[in-house]
């Protein structure tokens, strides 16, 4: 356990432009880091969305690339970062969720290319250092201060025209991010700070989200992209656990949805870690206003309509048992110490869409 009152503090560089039509801002931002030939990223279904960004940028758009895809596929990074190169450009502009600002990422992981990320979903990996790339079933991930977008904008007009299970799974991503900042070893108390607080923000929106997220909602979907900047912010400053370890496995091996699988398993492994985190515990409850939080949680999950099984992700049972070995093989720092039986198991209920069991 942690002493909450010994602590490095190290600021993240990086610009947050926050509001509703803050998108109107992006011609100044982009001559604010001195690019002239920007490539606009995205996925396909942001194709007209991204060609309309290059239309406004005019003369300082090289282009689109509209491949963006989950988990950063080492084919679709190379792809990208030879049309950066190609291009001339001096800038990246990626519009979307946590693909194609991962997808940025990885060219500037090359390149050194400054990321302006202009976020869809409440993922929030635009507020943080880490980076991560499949290659051959496997996921791999970084911490580079390279790849830390230099400017955020967040509008949460954008946010209209996502679909409200994307709303509600991108949500519960960005809460998996500040609890597990709540019992990383390197947290301190301004992270705690930042954590309880967008656990609050986004936990408050996601019901309203759950029920969609047109004109009506505009209070719903700033407090929740609010709640994902403080996020991710944590993300972007402290350890990843078992938690992200188990997602990151899952997803890079069997290419399972991203949010979706970060919705299924948050309560579970908190339930694992509860006892050897109380205060961390404590805090993500505080935020949910419930007593217990892992319970709270799958409860949100029921709630909001998210999903709560792996099964209904396109999960193959079989493989529940390699997760379970690649896990242990090299974890992240974790309060609770690996056990692969009580992993197997652990996965075995999130398979089933089971409630959480805390200390099993």
């Amino acid at each position: 356990m942690r002493d909450e009152l010994a602590f490095t503090w190290e600021g993240r560089p990086g610009r947050v432009v926050f509001g509703a039509g803050s998108l109107q801002h992006l011609e100044r931002e982009v001559q604010a880091l001195g690019a002239r030939r920007a490539l606009v990223l995205c996925g396909p279904r942001q194709r007209t969305a991204a060609a309309a960004i290059a239309a406004r940028l005019g003369s300082r758009a090289v282009g689109v690339f509209d491949r963006a895809a989950m988990h950063v596929p080492i084919e679709v990074a190379r792809q990208a970062r030879a049309l950066a190169a190609q291009s001339g450009a001096d800038c990246a502009v990626a519009l979307g969720g946590g693909s194609t600002i991962g997808l940025g990422k990885a060219i500037a992981l090359e390149s050194g290319l400054p990321i302006l990320a202009i976020p869809t979903t409440c993922a929030g990996s635009e507020m943080t250092p880490i980076h991560g790339i499949t290659e051959a079933g496997r996921k791999t991930t970084g911490r580079d201060a390279r790849v830390l977008p230099r400017c955020v904008i967040y509008d949460p007009d954008l946010l209209e025209s996502l679909p409200a299970p994307l709303a509600v799974t991108s949500g519960m991503n960005a809460i998996a991010h500040a609890a597990e900042g709540l019992y990383a070893e390197d947290g301190n108390p301004v992270l705690d700070l930042m954590a309880e607080e967008g656990i609050r923000a986004v936990a408050a929106a996601l019901p309203q989200l759950a029920r969609g997220t047109g004109p009506g909602q505009a209070g719903a979907r700033a407090g929740a992209l609010y709640g994902a900047w403080l996020c991710g912010t944590v993300l972007g400053s402290a350890a990843m656990g078992l938690h992200h370890k188990l997602c990151h496995t899952l997803g890079g091996s069997f290419d399972l949805p991203h949010a979706g699988t970060h919705t299924v398993m948050l309560p579970h492994t908190l339930a694992y870690n509860a006892s050897h985190a109380p205060r961390a515990m404590a805090r993500i409850a505080r935020a949910l206003g419930a007593p217990a939080a892992p319970q709270a949680l799958f409860e949100l999950q029921r709630a909001t309509g998210a999903p709560t099984a792996l099964r209904d992700l396109g999960m193959p049972e079989p493989g529940l048992d390699r997760v379970a070995e690649l896990a242990v093989q090299a974890p992240y720092p974790n309060p609770r110490p690996l056990d692969r039986a009580a992993l197997r198991a652990l996965l075995q209920r999130a398979y089933e869409g089971a409630p959480p069991q805390p200390d099993a």
